[in-house]
């Protein structure tokens, strides 16, 4: 079932968004139908990371580690 919301925006930008509509050749429904549906959904190009990976993003945030660094440890760890 389609329902019909009342948006409320300045002139200038219901003018642009018309504008942008049909060189886009949608209407501005579709458009903000489009934006609604993309709520709570990943940006397209990105990827999930795994959970034990994702917990670890910004854990060297205060720390400076150079590749050379890394592969100091790894020379290291491995001889």
């Amino acid at each position: 079932m389609n329902t019909r919301p009342t948006l409320q925006a300045d002139e200038a930008l219901v003018k642009r968004a018309k504008a942008e509509a049909r060189r886009r050749g949608k209407s501005v429904s579709r458009m903000v139908a489009e934006l609604l549906e993309s709520l709570g959904r990943p940006a397209a190009g990105t990827r999930r990371l795994p959970p034990v990976t994702a917990s670890l993003i910004g854990v060297l945030k205060e720390h400076r580690v150079s590749e050379e660094d890394y592969r100091a440890h790894l020379r290291n760890k491995y001889r």
